[in-house]
């Protein structure tokens, strides 16, 4: 007669193969919760109206003429 500890060996093995597998990592799933959450904030961000971009760091008016310092015009 066969020994029955072996047959518990081949049921978990049956299933392992089937498809039971670990849980996603948790790097993975913290990387998700970032990325949806940056998401989240630009779509809220987009609907409030906020105002972003590079020319919102320009100066205004005639403020750029005076970045010249030390060169003088004929």
């Amino acid at each position: 007669m066969a020994d029955p500890s072996l047959d518990n060996d081949n049921d978990t093995r049956e299933k392992l193969d089937r498809g039971s597998s670990p849980g996603m990592p948790r790097w993975v799933k913290v990387f998700g919760f970032v990325v949806i959450a940056l998401a989240l904030l630009f779509v809220v961000s987009f609907l409030a109206g906020v105002e972003h971009g590079p020319g919102l760091h320009a100066p205004s008016g005639n403020a750029g003429a005076h970045a010249e310092h030390g060169v003088r015009k004929p």
